[in-house]
This record gives C-alpha cells, sequence and structure tokens, in this order.
C-alpha cells in the first residue's frame, strides 16, 4: 500500500510552533521548528495530529465541514489575509488561520462591522484551524471543521503590527486575579459592545467566554437581552472569545451542535461557576489523559481530505 505520507501534500517538513499548549497569551516564535517526517504514517494507531498538523495547504476539493466541531476535518479550506482594513491575525507562526470560506467571510463582515458598533479600529485574529482541519498538535479540542475562531479581547491597533509584535504581544487578561469577576483595570463598556456585535450576528451559533465575563455582561446589558442566550461560560478564555458559527446551510456532512437554551443564561446556571467545588476542585488521582484522536475516529470522508492534491 502506497505509503499516506507519499500521499500528502507539502508535508515531509512543515514549520510548526513549539510542541506545547497554545493559547492567545502564549508567545509564538521568529524560527518555527520542522516537523520530522513520520515514521510509520499508515500506523492505525497514529494520533490524527500528527497527520493533520502537517498539511500545510488546505485540500482542493468542494469546502465542506465532516463531521463535529470537535471530531472532523475540512475541505475547501481558505486562508484569512493576515490583513484587512479591520482586522490583523496574530502568531502567524501557528499557520492556523484558515477556515470554512463561510467562516472567512463571517469574519470579513464582523470585522468591518466592530468599528460601527464600538470604538475599536478592529479585531485581533487568533487562532480558526489548521489547512485542512482535523486535531491540533498543540491545544484546541475544537476548531477541527474550520467553524470556529478565536479574537482577542483587545483592539486591533490603528497601524500594521510587525512580525515581531504579532508572534511576541500577549492578549491581555479580562478576569480578576480570584476568577469571580472581570478585572476593572482592563473590562471596558467597548468589550460588551464587541462581544454583542458577534452574539447578535444570525449566523453565530455560540459565543464562548470565561464565566467571569459573562458575569460582566449580564449585569451591564440593557436593552434586548436575548443574545446573552447564545454567550456560555467555559473554563479559561479570560483572553479572547471564541465564534462558534453554525453548519453550512444544506451541508449534511457536518453535524451541528444542540442550540443553546433560550435563557440569558444569567441565573443559577452562571452562579454555578463561582462555586468553590468548581472555582478550586480538588484534584482527582484517577484522572487520566483521553487517548487521541485516531484517523479511524474521524468521519471517512478525512482520509481523503488529508491526501487531495
Amino acid at each position: 500500500m502506497t505509503s499516506m505520507l507519499a500521499r500528502l501534500p507539502l508535508v515531509a517538513l512543515v514549520l510548526a510552533a513549539a510542541l506545547q499548549p497554545l493559547a492567545a497569551q502564549d508567545r509564538g516564535t521568529l524560527t518555527p521548528r520542522v516537523l520530522p517526517p513520520l515514521a510509520n504514517p499508515d500506523d492505525p494507531n497514529l494520533a490524527a495530529k500528527e497527520l493533520f498538523g502537517r498539511a500545510t495547504s488546505g485540500a482542493p476539493m468542494q469546502a465542506r465541514a465532516f463531521g463535529f466541531y470537535s471530531r472532523g476535518c475540512v475541505a475547501g479550506a481558505t486562508a484569512l489575509p493576515v490583513n484587512g482594513e479591520t482586522w490583523q491575525v496574530m502568531r502567524l507562526s501557528r499557520n492556523r488561520n484558515w477556515a470554512h470560506p463561510d467562516m472567512i467571510g463571517f469574519l470579513e463582515r464582523f470585522a468591518r462591522n466592530v468599528p460601527r458598533v464600538s470604538r475599536w479600529p478592529g479585531i485581533l485574529v487568533g487562532d480558526l484551524s489548521q489547512p485542512r482541519g482535523g486535531p491540533m498538535l498543540t491545544g484546541h479540542a475544537s476548531h477541527q471543521i474550520g467553524l470556529d475562531a478565536d479574537i482577542w479581547l483587545m483592539p486591533m491597533p490603528r497601524r500594521t503590527l510587525t512580525a515581531e509584535e504579532r508572534e511576541m504581544t500577549s492578549a491581555i487578561n479580562m478576569v480578576r486575579a480570584d476568577r469571580r469577576d472581570i478585572d476593572p483595570a482592563t473590562w471596558t463598556p467597548e468589550h460588551l459592545k464587541v462581544i454583542r456585535a458577534a452574539a447578535t450576528d444570525p449566523q453565530v451559533e455560540r459565543v464562548l467566554v470565561n464565566a467571569a465575563i459573562k458575569k460582566a455582561l449580564c449585569r451591564e446589558a440593557s436593552g434586548d437581552r436575548s443574545w446573552l442566550g447564545k454567550v456560555r461560560p467555559v473554563p479559561g478564555h479570560n483572553y479572547h472569545m471564541h465564534i462558534r458559527i453554525r453548519c453550512p446551510a444544506g451541508d449534511a456532512s457536518c453535524r451541528p451542535q444542540d442550540p443553546p437554551p433560550t435563557t440569558d443564561g444569567c441565573g443559577a446556571d452562571l452562579d454555578w461557576w463561582f462555586t468553590e467545588a468548581v472555582l478550586n476542585p480538588r484534584p482527582n488521582p484517577n484522572w487520566r489523559p483521553p487517548p487521541p484522536i485516531t484517523l479511524a475516529a474521524l468521519p471517512e470522508a478525512c482520509r481523503q481530505v488529508l491526501v487531495a492534491r
């Protein structure tokens, strides 16, 4: 059988950041490492992230999102240009500014809207997906089907950032040290306006933020509060918001997420996040990390996505 590695496009050596968990506040690098070829790429027990992490360009196929946000891949992904009038892409060394064309279109539209609804000149875009989606070598359980995007919770500057600034600038923590509320030294009314602009977009399925940020939104939002139901509290996410858009219309290969609750999410469910058991959980000595996702655990179409030229 022909080796999968021989059929993968441009993956013998690929630029990659250091192989550690990555987040918005983690620095990138101006001298990315190269990944060596895989010794046995057809090993059925090989983690799928090793294969998808070596793809450097999108699969030249009809745009499709295969599977679920946290278990799938994407065909026909395109790269968001690193500079736009109202956006700039950060951490270019990660090569994660790829997404389904629906997400690219949303981001361009959302970025244009941000200066209209706030004082921000534009947005700083963090991780989208890998060129062919799939599990990532570092960070992110989701971002696999090209429909997730991280937006930094700080405005784009009114100038073009240098390559060094894109790799070394840290995002800003919005959450107080005790994690029970936002930090008033960093949180502003403009943050509410930008998050609301994302959540009120009909294409957006969810906006994921730290529970302390959700608390601030619940406290400060006025008028129509129906959009708050889309804003869901999750661990982390102190530095960025995670925007998830809906499955593309008519794409039966994409598995949608259950819709969020119809309430604003500002009651007892939110209070739970600030209980002692959640803020300071006891270590579980029996916990073990789950085994990595293999190619066999992804939709069958992801094999073709990997090898498409």
